[in-house]
């Protein structure tokens, strides 16, 4: 039975990931904030996967706070440099610092990033009442790209390292935003969110045995216009 380490498993996405691979019969083990994990924690993080080793890693936690009625004034002139550097430290210098200590302690692995069509293309401002969803938010995920890549030539061929980058997921969003967002995208609906269990799984399995370095774009075609 392979051991899964999953990140941000109690979110959306990881919910959904971590009951289809329990389902599928692997061992998963979960870290969240909701859990009481701090992953900007470098002695946690160090300690963490000193003493607790897997064949796949799984990492779905961010930050990512979407414009509601709190946020809807934010602009690019009235953001604050640091909520821009929270972006980046959590959803990269934690991120490269879980991937690293899994990395060094674990010899022959897969690590499965996530970024999002943000991290590609620019927010759209109709989407969001004409107001900003967060530069940090695409400016880090762009990032975890880069970095992705970055790992994956420097711990090949023992570890594997691909990132998965998924479109809006249904998540009770209001009927206009899905209406809008339908009609730009391919597809014409948003995705659900068990549509990226199967593309979660083959990264982690023996099936990828010579996949590294890639980008999944599971997002409708949004980013094909």
């Amino acid at each position: 039975m392979k051991k899964i380490i999953i990140t941000g498993s109690e979110g959306l996405i990881g919910s959904s990931v971590k009951a289809f691979l329990l389902e599928k019969g692997y061992d998963c083990l979960c870290l969240d904030m909701k859990l009481g994990h701090d992953l900007a924690d470098e002695n946690f993080v160090r300690n963490f996967f000193l003493d607790n080793k897997a064949t796949g890693l799984i990492n779905l936690f961010a930050l990512n706070h979407h414009i509601d009625l709190d946020h809807q004034k934010t602009n690019l002139f009235n953001i604050k440099l640091q909520s821009f550097k929270q972006y980046l430290d959590i959803n990269l210098t934690s991120l490269f610092s879980v991937c690293r200590e899994f990395a060094r302690n674990n010899s022959e692995a897969s690590i499965v990033n996530f970024s999002s069509t943000y991290g590609v293309t620019s927010p759209i401002k109709s989407l969001y009442h004409n107001e900003e969803k967060h530069i940090g938010y695409s400016v880090s995920k762009a990032g975890v790209i880069m970095l992705s890549k970055h790992l994956a030539t420097h711990l090949a061929p023992n570890v594997r390292v691909n990132t998965v980058i998924p479109g809006g997921v249904y998540n009770s969003q209001s009927e206009e935003f899905i209406e809008k967002y339908s009609q730009l995208t391919p597809m014409k609906r948003m995705m659900n969110v068990s549509e990226l269990n199967d593309i979660v799984e083959y990264l982690i399995s023996d099936k990828s045995s010579y996949v590294t370095g890639a980008e999944f774009k599971i997002e409708g075609g949004w980013t094909a216009w």
